[in-house]
């Protein structure tokens, strides 16, 4: 699933390049505010970070389409325990660093400001909880989202801010009555456009 995810992308890639009426290459920074909603989470985002490289590219004037690969870090904290028995409560802070593809359509509405909407698959690469329990087995190897935001354009300054809503159940553990985990986010960066 994941080959036939990336082959898509590049051919989609190589099509669209040699149509394209204007291509860009850049590098982007910023900071997420990530909420896992589910059982057991904290109910509030906390503050991460991502970084990567962006490609923009129009074809049809005002459209276009902006494919990136972003690494980011996401955290949480699991609760766990029985409520009943307050002493046997205890929280693991998580972290979980991904490999984001987002696939955006680009629709360039002004002079200085495009907005962006298109899906993302998320490929984790590393999960790791504070504590000893089958946190870090928890999670599923991938997950699915749409992306919605605005980015301003100065000259080769990119500011973006978006919010990402995740489709897929993270949770990949065989533990009854745990529920669905899905994740959200709030993204506030930079870019810099480099080609």
């Amino acid at each position: 699933m994941k080959r036939l995810f990336l082959s898509t992308i590049a051919l989609v890639a190589i099509v669209v390049s040699v149509n394209a009426q204007s291509f860009a290459l850049g590098v982007k920074a910023g900071a997420i505010g990530t909420k896992i909603d589910g059982q057991s989470f904290d109910n509030g985002y906390k503050l991460s970070y991502q970084g990567g490289a962006f490609a923009e590219v129009d074809f049809l004037g005002k459209i276009g389409i902006q494919p990136e690969l972003l690494f980011s870090q996401t955290s949480s904290t699991y609760t766990k325990g029985n409520p009943s028995f307050p002493t046997s409560i205890s929280t693991e802070d998580v972290k979980l660093q991904y490999l984001s593809i987002p696939i955006l359509i680009r629709y360039n509405f002004a002079k200085l400001f495009t907005l962006n909407l298109g899906p993302q698959y998320s490929i984790l690469l590393i999960k790791n909880a504070s504590g000893t329990d089958n946190v870090n087995s928890a999670f599923k190897s991938g997950d699915v989202a749409v992306v919605a935001g605005l980015q301003a354009h100065f000259s080769s300054l990119r500011v973006y801010a978006r919010y990402v809503i995740g489709l897929t159940d993270l949770n990949g553990s065989n533990v009854a009555n745990t529920g669905s985990w899905k994740s959200q986010q709030i993204q506030l960066g930079v870019g810099l456009k480099v080609l």
